[in-house]
């Protein structure tokens, strides 16, 4: 058959036991033919005897007979495949040897031997054959008899130590191989020679005699040999070396392993410190990472590596190591550290290239500055091999890493390198990430600062303590937001609203709508018509940004919910109106919870009825609640996306009010800690105020005739009621500012005046006309004989104002006090 192997029968056995013979003539004509042969072929010896044997074999082995013939006269014998062709005409494969004879007559003649190769695994190999290629491959082969001891093995075993094979001759393997488990692989020997069971790649990983001081891999096989009764005779088994293929497998899971482990959390120290602990103890001893400042910072950077000019100011972020003795050289996380020039870690750093070194020089000292300002040479810290690595990530050199092995047998080879770049690449995208996130975290904390108040401003009102708990974590922003404004005549401003959306578009829709709040509580603009106004800038702001088209922007003003309440101390008087928001709860001074039922507003911009507000009068002590609809829903949002509470989610604010402390700071963070998981749905608000009220010693009012001769009257009061509260150094401001206000409201106004001094943190003068119109300032000319009252006023206090009641208006001055009231 075309393209068969040829074998020459000198160098290749043929087991004849089985084989058919038959004869040819030098022509190749079949002279004698045999039982075998009929049954293998199916001829009669009538049919095939005088017929050339090429007739028998398939066309395109025939071709060949003639050169065979010819070759086996004169060269000797031939073996190898054929495809014969049956009686019945289908193809029989089978192993063929021919060899030259000679008859008693000196006739020569070719005996030709025939095997079918039907359920034959091939040929039937001798000894001779056997020897050659278990001595010729690179396989170790070894048998141990059925005491384990070695009985023959091959050259090929000696490349793995334990000497030629004559010195192995009644050895076991824990003789030859000491560094390897040797326990393990007899157990398998036995299992082998007590069930027959084969054995197939156990892999033996250790540190072989070939390779002492290198932690090496083998494959092993194991095959019982029987003799010709069944019984056992010893175990045949081979070895291949597999030590690259098991470091290379190592690294591979070092590699999942760290993409499993790096990068967890946007912590840049956090994600250093991962680096450290996936390289020990699998790639090195003991392991540091120090990053940059500015990395830390989250500061953008140059791309690159450094430049030797550059200072590297260096922060210690990482450090893992295998053995306890040897963090004494290691510095805290966070702590500055610093190489000396031309160290291999600032070069690392000047040239972005990584270093190796498979022996450390013992007597150098350590590079890095060790506390205390002692070095420590790295033969006292036992330090060997040695590896730096740049952190780079996106072109931006971020820092170092660097590896340690105490072990001397054990160096750092190129291929550690190679695993040791891949390692820390991965890592440092893990940290430029976690840089970038840094720098636009600390960008967004920012804006959230200047939007919403730092600190609440002190008054004499109320005590108030807030609590703010945004859904979006990675920036740490929302659109809920709360606010304390001061208003006249010590009364005060409680704001709580949603803007719906996170993050920083939410952000800067709830900043203009907190700053319009702001805007309109300065003109003294009663609760619905501050809501009034927001509603009116809310839908020319959805007409300025696309008639109301917002897409994907994820904040808007449109849909915000607003609670705005007014509390004034001299009264107790609240008065409060809602924009799509929950009504506030009101905790009274005996623990008792109430909410306030209040008319529900349209949200923002949305369009609906007028607000309405709603007047109560609170006991001091009251402890208002105003609140975001997040802190009902526990963090979810509302199904049907109203902000009006179910009953379920009343209640259970109901209880964790009732059992709230008396300190108002921890009864705010103990209600959204018991209601509010620490990674909400949407964002939580809460502002807790209780009420103070104004002692009557501190408040002093006079109804006043509209008489112009009362002036002088208002002016003589006032002075002796700033004596008894030791106000003498405002005397004569406030006289002035009494004067200007009482004449005016006298001349320009009708029916009854009421003046008003209160004493807060400053000293507030009110006066109260029928009138309906307000007061405008005027720069009066020289020749002016009037129009410098308000003026005055103006420049003496520190603010002043008019706000509209029910039945007229209040103008009020503001002076500030050298020192609060006792």
């Amino acid at each position: 058959m075309g393209g068969h192997k040829e074998q020459d029968v000198a160098r290749q056995g043929f087991d004849v036991a089985d084989a058919v013979p038959l004869l040819l003539d030098p022509h190749g004509m079949v002279t004698s033919w045999t039982g075998g042969a009929e049954r293998l072929l199916g001829y009669r010896a009538a049919e095939a005897v005088g017929r050339k044997f090429a007739e028998l074999l398939v066309p395109e082995d025939a071709e060949r007979v003639p050169d065979l013939v010819e070759r086996c006269r004169s060269d000797g014998d031939w073996a190898g495949l054929m495809t014969a062709r049956h009686r019945d005409g289908r193809p029989v494969a089978v192993m063929v040897r021919i060899t030259p004879t000679v008859g008693p007559r000196g006739r020569s003649s070719l005996l030709v031997l025939l095997s079918e190769l039907a359920g034959s695994p091939g040929w039937d190999m001798s000894r001779v054959v056997l020897e050659q290629m278990v001595a010729g491959t690179s396989i170790g082969i070894a048998i141990v008899d059925t005491e384990l001891r070695f009985v023959w093995s091959n050259a090929a075993l000696e490349q793995y130590g334990g000497g030629p094979a004559g010195r192995r001759l009644g050895l076991r393997f824990a003789d030859i191989q000491p560094g390897l488990d040797a326990e393990a692989v007899e157990e398998r020997m036995r299992h082998v020679l007590d069930t027959g069971e084969r054995v197939i790649d156990y892999e033996l990983v250790g540190r072989a005699r070939s390779a002492p001081l290198r932690e090496t891999a083998h494959m092993l096989s194991f095959t019982r040999l029987d003799d010709d009764r069944g019984r056992p005779m010893g175990v045949y088994y081979t070895v291949v070396d597999v030590t690259e293929r098991h470091r290379a497998r190592q690294r591979l899971a070092l590699l999942d392993r760290a993409g499993e482990h790096i990068g967890r959390t946007l912590d840049i120290l956090r994600t250093a410190q991962e680096l450290a602990d996936v390289a020990v103890p699998d790639l090195a001893d003991f392991v540091i990472v120090d990053l940059l400042e500015t990395v830390l910072r989250g500061a953008e950077l140059p791309p690159g590596p450094l430049t030797d000019s550059d200072r590297v100011p260096l922060r210690r972020a990482g450090h893992r190591s295998l053995y306890e003795d040897l963090p004494r050289t290691a510095v805290e996380t966070g702590t500055a550290v610093s190489y000396p020039a031309g160290s291999p870690p600032v070069r690392s750093l000047t040239t972005g290239r990584s270093w190796r070194q498979e022996q450390l020089d013992p007597l150098a000292p350590e590079w890095a500055a060790t506390p205390g300002g002692r070095e420590s040479t790295f033969l006292e810290l036992g330090l060997q091999s040695a590896m730096t690595v740049p952190v780079r990530a996106r072109g931006v050199t971020l820092g170092v890493t660097t590896f340690f092995r105490r072990r001397r047998q054990n160096p750092f080879e190129e291929g550690d390198l190679s695993l040791a770049e891949d390692l820390v690449s991965r890592a440092a995208v893990c940290v430029d990430n976690a840089r970038r996130y840094t720098r636009e975290r600390d960008a967004a904390l920012v804006l959230q600062r200047s939007l919403l108040p730092r600190r609440l401003p002190e008054q004499d009102a109320v005590e108030v303590s807030a609590c703010y708990r945004p859904a979006d974590e990675l920036t740490g922003l929302g659109g809920d937001w709360y606010d304390l404004i001061p208003l006249s005549g010590a009364r005060v401003a409680l704001v709580v609203g949603e803007v719906p959306g996170h993050g920083i578009g939410a952000a800067a829709a709830m900043g203009r709508l907190r700053t319009a709040v702001r805007t309109l509580a300065a003109i003294d603009l009663p609760p619905e018509e501050v809501l009034a106004h927001l509603d009116d800038l809310a839908s020319r702001l959805a007409r300025d940004e696309g008639d109301g088209e917002y897409g994907d922007f994820p904040g808007r003003s449109v849909g915000s919910g607003c609670l705005y309440v007014v509390y004034d101390p001299v009264t107790g008087q609240c008065t409060m109106a809602a924009a799509g928001h929950p009504a506030p709860a009101v905790v009274a001074p005996d623990g008792t919870v109430t909410f306030v039922d209040l008319p529900q507003g349209p949200a923002l911009g949305v369009g609906g009825p007028p607000f309405e507000a709603v007047e109560l009068t609170l006991a001091e002590g009251s402890t208002l609640v105003l609140h975001t609809d997040g802190l009902l829903a526990g963090g979810k949002p509302s199904p049907d996306g109203t902000a009006s509470p179910d009953g379920t989610d009343r209640e259970r604010l109901r209880q964790v009010l009732q059992g709230a402390t008396t300190a108002l700071e921890q009864s705010c963070h103990a209600v959204v800690d018991m209601l509010v998981p620490a990674r909400p749905y949407d964002d939580v608000a809460l502002l807790m105020a209780r009420t103070k009220r104004l002692g009557p010693g501190r408040i002093a009012a006079w109804d006043l005739p509209a008489d112009p001769a009362v002036v002088a009257e208002a002016r003589r009061t006032s002075t002796r009621q700033l004596a008894r509260w030791g106000l003498d150094e405002l005397v004569f401001t406030t006289e002035l500012v009494v004067s200007e206000l009482v004449t005016n409201a006298i001349r320009h106004a009708g029916g009854p005046v009421r003046l008003r001094l209160i004493h807060e943190r400053s000293l507030v003068c009110e006066v109260f006309d029928g009138g309906a119109t307000a007061p405008h300032l005027r720069h009066p000319r020289a020749m002016d004989e009037g129009g410098r009252g308000l003026l005055l006023v103006s420049q003496l206090a520190q603010r002043w104002g008019t706000r509209f009641v029910p039945d007229g208006k209040i103008i009020w001055a503001e002076q500030s006090l050298t020192a609060p009231p006792e």
